[in-house]
């Protein structure tokens, strides 16, 4: 596979239990980190776009709409 090279610092446990999944399974630990940053970047996009549109409402940025219960 070619593609970008990133490098990223992991705490000890973390090699360690990456590095245990690798040899069990044979793949690579690329492999997991590449699954790992799929499964979660879809999720951190969502959130930190809806935390940037809460602060601009707060601010009066966008229009909201107020439901309530009767």
């Amino acid at each position: 596979m070619s593609g970008s090279v990133i490098s990223v610092r992991v705490d000890t446990k973390q090699k360690q239990r990456l590095d245990a999944l690798a040899r069990k399974t044979g793949r690579t630990a690329a492999f997991y980190l590449r699954r790992a940053l799929d499964a979660h970047l879809d999720e951190l996009e969502y959130i930190y776009a809806r935390e940037k549109d809460a602060k601009a409402a707060r601010r009066g940025e966008i229009d909201t709409t107020n439901v309530r219960r009767t």
